[in-house]
C-alpha cells in the first residue's frame, strides 16, 4: 500500500512539474485560446470525435490535478463545441476531473489526517454524512470558492464517492452553462473577469444560498407536521419545564432560573435523583469506609506493630445514609426554590408539545412550557436470565438498604459499578465472587489497567470467574446457586445475595415519550441531535436517559447545552463538545482515563506513541505506601500533543483534572514538564511522565556535537 500511494504521488508531482517547467500554462490563456480559435475549430470540424477525446482528456488531467487553467477550457468548450455539447462534454469532464482528485486526496491523505485528528475528524465526518451533500451542492452553486480546495478537501471526509460525483455534476451545472455560454461569444471577451459581472456573480451568491434557504425551509415544513396534531397554547406558565430533579435536572433549571427565566422542576421521587441517592455519594461513602479497614490491615507496612476495629455493618450503612443526608441540602427544595426555580413533587406526564399533566398529592395539575427538558435518568437493567427473579436480587439502587453483611456475595457483572460494590464488601468481610463474561474486568481500559485492578482483587481474596456466562439461577435445599458456562462447561457457584451490575437502561417509559412519539435511539436512549434536541424542537433531553455517556458530569455538560438553547436556541444554538470526556472508576487502585486509550486507538487506526512513567519510583506514593501504578500517555507521532491518558494509581481521579485541562486547550506535554509542581507530591507524576516523553525525544545528533562541544572547552 505504501509503494502503491508513493507511486502515484510521484505520478502526480511529476505531471504538475512537468506543467510548470514546460510552460504550458502559457497554452491556457485567454488571449491564446483566441489566436488559436480558428484552428481548434478547423481541426473540430475534420476530426471530431478525435477532438472530444483530447479536449475531455485535457479537461480531465488539469482538473485532476488541480492545476490552473480551467476557467480557460470551459470557454474553450463553448467556442469549440457550441452551448450545449460544450456544456455536456464540460460537465462529465469536470466532474470525472474533480472525482479523481478527490479520490487522489482520499487515497494519499486520508490514513494520516484520521491518524492525527481522529476524534475530531469522527465529528467531521458524522456531519459529512449526515449533510454533507447539502453543503457540498451549496459549495459548488458558489464560483468565489475554489473548486480544486472543495475536490481536495472533501477526499479527507467520508463523504461516499458516488455522492461527491452526482453532487458535483449537478452543482457546477449552473456555473458550467455561463462560462460555455461566455466562450461562444469568445471574441467580445477581453479578460476572465469579464465573464462575471458584479450582477451575476451575486446571482451566483444568492444561487448558492438557496439550498441553505431550502433546508430551513424543509426543517420549517418538517417542524409544522410534526406540531400539526397538536394545539399550541397562546400563552405559556413556564419558558421551560425540566422532567427529573438529577444531575442533569438540577443544573438545566439552574441554568434557567440564573437567567430570570420561568421555570418549574418536576421530580417523582427524591432530589438529586442517583447520583445522591444511589449512586455516586453513596458508593463514595462506602468505598471511604471499607478503604479505612483495608489500610488498617497494613498497619505494619507503617510501623505499627498492631492494629484492629470492632464495627457493625450496620452502622457502616447508617453513615453512608448520613452523608446523604449532610450532601441533601445541596440538592433540597429548599435550596432551588431560593435560586428561583419552582419545585413540584409528583408523576410528570407530557401530554402535548407544551403541556405537562402532574400528579401530585394535593391533586392533578396542568402545566404550559415554551420548551420542556427531559432528564429523567436511567435505572439498573435485570437480565433475562433464568429464575432471577426467585433469588431477589440487588441492583445499585436498592443494596442501600442492606442492614446484614452477606456471608457470601455474588457480583454479577465486572464494570465500574460491579468492581467498586465488590472491593467493598469484600473489605468488609463477604466472600465475593464476580462473574464476568468477558475475558478482563473493566472492559473498556487496556489489558494492563485492568490487569493492576484484578491483581489487587485477587490478592485481597474476591473471586474472580472470568469468561462465565450466567445460564440460569437455581435454588436446592433453601441454598442459592448461578449456573454459569466457562469454556462449554456448567459452573455451579453458590451464593447468600447477588447483585446485579450488568448494565443500566435509560428511563423513557411512564411520562408520555411513547405516546408524542418521541424518538428513541438503537441504544434505547431518547434520540437527541448535537444541540440536546429531540424530533420536537422544543423537547430536549440530557444525562443517562439521552447518553451516550452514563456520567454525573456529561449530564452536566449536556444540560447547560439543553437549557441555553432551549431559552435562546431561536437566535443561537450551542453543540454539546464531547471531544475531551474523563471519568473515574474508584477501585483500589483507582482508574482515570481521558481521551484515548490504546484499545480506542487500534480501533480507529489511530497512529500514536505511549510514555509511561512507573508510580512506584515516585517519591510521595513510596512515603505513602502507595507506590504502584502508573500514568499513561499516548502523543501524536512525533508531537507532544496528547491524544489520551490513563492513570491508574492512589487519587487517579483527581490527579487526571491536570490532563483534562491540556487536552481542553491545547496544552502539550512540553508545558506541562515547563509547569512547576510542588514537591512532594502525587501530581509530580504528570510532570514525570512529560519527562519520559522529552527524553525519549532529546534531538541525539545535537546533544553529540553538544558533547564535543564541552569536551573542547574543557581543553
Amino acid at each position: 500500500m505504501k509503494i502503491s500511494k508513493a507511486l502515484l504521488l510521484l505520478l502526480i508531482a511529476t505531471g504538475v512539474a512537468a506543467f510548470f517547467i514546460f510552460d504550458l500554462q502559457q497554452y491556457l490563456t485567454l488571449d491564446a485560446l483566441k489566436s488559436k480559435q480558428a484552428v481548434f475549430e478547423s481541426y473540430r470540424i475534420n476530426n471530431h470525435g478525435l477532438t472530444v477525446l483530447i479536449y475531455g482528456i485535457v479537461y480531465v488531467a488539469v482538473t485532476g490535478l488541480s492545476l490552473p487553467g480551467a476557467t480557460v477550457l470551459t470557454l474553450a468548450g463553448g467556442a469549440i463545441f457550441g452551448l450545449f455539447w460544450g456544456t455536456v462534454i464540460v460537465s462529465f469532464a469536470s466532474t470525472i476531473g474533480a472525482t479523481l482528485a478527490f479520490l487522489a486526496a482520499r487515497f494519499l491523505f486520508r490514513d494520516a489526517v484520521k491518524s492525527r485528528f481522529g476524534s475530531r475528524l469522527q465529528e467531521i465526518d458524522e456531519g459529512v454524512n449526515r449533510d454533507g451533500a447539502f453543503y457540498l451542492f451549496t459549495l459548488r452553486l458558489i464560483p468565489v470558492f475554489p473548486f480544486f480546495i472543495i475536490n481536495l478537501v472533501m477526499g479527507l471526509t467520508a463523504l461516499k464517492t458516488r455522492t461527491f460525483y452526482w453532487v458535483s455534476q449537478v452543482g457546477m451545472l449552473a456555473g458550467t452553462i455561463v462560462y460555455v455560454n461566455a466562450g461562444t461569444q469568445l471574441a467580445k471577451l477581453n479578460s476572465l473577469s469579464g465573464i462575471l459581472s458584479p450582477g451575476l456573480l451575486g446571482s451566483f451568491v444568492l444561487l448558492g444560498l438557496f439550498p441553505l434557504l431550502a433546508q430551513k425551509t424543509v426543517q420549517t415544513l418538517k417542524n409544522r407536521k410534526i406540531y400539526e396534531s397538536w394545539m399550541k397554547p397562546e400563552r405559556f406558565d413556564n419558558n421551560v419545564v425540566v422532567i427529573g430533579a438529577g444531575s442533569g435536572g438540577l443544573v438545566a433549571a439552574y441554568i434557567v432560573a440564573a437567567v430570570k427565566a420561568k421555570v418549574t422542576l418536576i421530580e417523582k421521587h427524591k432530589m438529586g435523583g442517583d447520583c445522591l441517592n444511589t449512586g455516586c455519594v453513596p458508593s463514595k461513602a462506602l468505598i471511604r469506609s471499607a478503604r479505612w479497614l483495608a489500610q488498617l490491615k497494613r498497619s505494619q507496612e507503617f510501623g505499627i506493630k498492631q492494629a484492629h476495629a470492632a464495627f457493625d455493618f450496620a452502622d457502616v450503612m447508617d453513615r453512608v445514609q448520613s452523608v446523604i443526608k449532610t450532601v441533601e441540602p445541596h440538592d433540597s427544595i429548599d435550596r432551588y426554590s431560593k435560586l428561583g426555580v419552582n419545585v413540584v413533587i409528583g408523576d410528570a406526564k407530557i401530554t402535548s408539545p407544551w403541556e405537562i399533566q402532574v400528579k401530585t398529592a394535593e391533586g392533578v395539575k396542568t402545566l404550559t412550557a415554551r420548551s420542556i427538558i427531559i432528564a429523567a435518568g436511567a435505572s439498573p437493567l435485570l437480565p433475562p436470565i433464568t429464575g432471577i427473579d426467585n433469588v431477589d436480587p440487588l441492583t445499585s439502587d436498592t443494596i442501600w438498604r442492606l442492614r446484614e453483611l452477606p456471608k457470601r456475595l455474588l457480583v454479577l457483572g465486572g464494570g465500574p459499578i460491579g468492581c467498586e460494590l465488590a472491593q467493598c464488601f469484600a473489605r468488609l468481610g463477604s466472600e465475593v465472587t464476580v462473574v464476568e463474561q468477558a475475558a478482563q474486568l473493566l472492559g473498556r481500559e487496556d489489558s494492563e489497567v485492568s490487569g493492576a485492578v484484578m491483581i489487587r482483587f485477587r490478592q485481597e481474596g474476591i473471586d474472580l470467574r472470568l469468561e462465565h456466562t450466567a445460564k440460569e439461577f437455581i435454588l436446592e435445599n433453601n441454598e442459592k446457586f448461578l449456573i454459569a458456562e466457562h469454556q462449554g462447561s456448567p459452573v455451579k457457584i453458590p451464593f447468600d445475595q447477588v447483585l446485579v451490575a450488568v448494565s443500566r437502561a435509560a428511563n423513557v417509559k411512564g411520562y408520555g415519550v411513547e405516546e408524542l412519539g418521541i424518538t428513541l435511539s438503537p441504544r434505547k436512549t431518547i434520540d437527541t441531535n448535537a444541540f440536546q434536541e429531540t424530533n420536537y424542537p422544543n423537547i430536549y433531553a440530557c444525562g443517562d436517559v439521552a447518553g451516550p455517556y452514563q456520567f454525573t458530569h456529561v449530564a452536566a455538560h449536556q444540560a447547560w447545552h439543553a437549557a441555553v438553547n432551549a431559552l435562546f436556541g431561536d437566535f443561537k444554538r450551542f453543540r454539546a463538545d464531547y471531544s475531551v470526556i474523563p471519568w473515574a472508576t474508584f477501585t483500589d487502585p483507582e482508574v482515570a482515563r481521558v481521551g484515548l486509550n490504546e484499545m480506542d486507538a487500534k480501533a480507529q487506526s489511530m497512529a500514536y506513541e505511549i510514555s509511561t512513567y512507573s508510580l512506584d519510583d515516585l517519591d510521595r506514593a513510596i512515603a505513602d505506601g502507595e507506590a504502584h501504578g502508573f500514568v499513561k500517555v499516548l502523543t501524536q507521532p512525533g508531537k507532544d500533543r496528547i491524544l489520551g491518558v490513563t492513570i491508574v494509581g492512589e487519587h487517579a481521579g483527581d490527579l487526571i483534572a491536570e490532563f483534562v485541562l491540556a487536552m481542553k486547550h491545547g496544552i502539550g506535554l512540553n508545558k506541562i514538564l515547563g509547569t512547576i509542581h510542588i514537591y512532594p507530591t502525587l501530581a509530580e507524576a504528570n510532570k514525570n511522565v512529560a519527562g519520559v516523553w522529552k527524553r525519549t525525544h532529546a534531538p541525539q545528533g545535537l546533544l553529540r556535537w553538544l558533547e564535543r562541544l564541552h569536551a573542547w572547552r574543557r581543553g
